[in-house]
């Protein structure tokens, strides 16, 4: 089923630091990494201030590709999907999607790859805490590996608030019905705030 490969290739930051460093060894197919690490080195290197410049363009990309899975547009797919990680290489929902496309079309080594890279980055989250409480909430450097993992836990938010200073309190609402509670300490969202203020 694999159609005609698209050209694109992964836009590795031209940076001398550890992040974008990190992105080229994963590029060159050697995942095991310290994928914990890797994300917060993410809001050290330059390309965090890049890349919330680019909040706009991110945003829209991700809009193209929701529509282009809808119109079963693999090539395209994987064309925006390699953009929006030359953007951010820490989105676990571009890895996904990404990693689902090559799937399909019989890309498999491909598909392991960003199988890899995108459990690496959920595990380096769920496996330290277990979101259960503020003092064991699941650290994040984004909210949006906060609603990332939600997605992932196939649960609705009902209702969100900051709890004891550093942590997202989340409510939500499973298959079921039943309500639950996830805790999210967020100290490096404020951190990677107060850098982009500083830069």
């Amino acid at each position: 089923m694999v159609t005609g490969q698209t050209d694109t290739k992964i836009k590795v930051p031209e940076l001398d630091d550890s992040y974008s460093k990190t992105v080229q060894i994963l590029e060159n197919g050697k995942t095991d990494i310290d994928y914990k690490s890797f994300r917060e080195s993410f809001t050290e290197s330059k390309q965090f201030k890049i890349a919330s410049e680019k909040r706009t363009e991110f945003r829209e990309l991700t809009k193209a590709m929701y529509r282009q899975m809808s119109e079963s547009k693999y090539d395209s797919i994987i064309t925006t999907t390699k953009k929006l990680l030359s953007i951010d290489y820490t989105s676990m929902n571009a890895h996904k999607i990404l990693r689902q496309t090559y799937k399909y079309i019989g890309d498999t080594m491909n598909a392991e790859k960003h199988k890899t890279i995108q459990f690496g980055l959920l595990k380096s989250i769920v496996n330290n805490g277990d979101g259960k409480s503020c003092e064991n909430g699941w650290s994040v450097i984004q909210i949006s590996e906060a609603y990332f993992i939600l997605d992932m836990l196939g649960v609705e938010l009902d209702n969100q608030r900051i709890a004891g200073g550093i942590c997202d309190r989340m409510e939500v609402v499973d298959e079921n019905g039943e309500k639950k509670i996830y805790y999210f300490e967020i100290s490096n969202v404020f951190k990677g705030k107060e850098k982009l203020k500083n830069k």
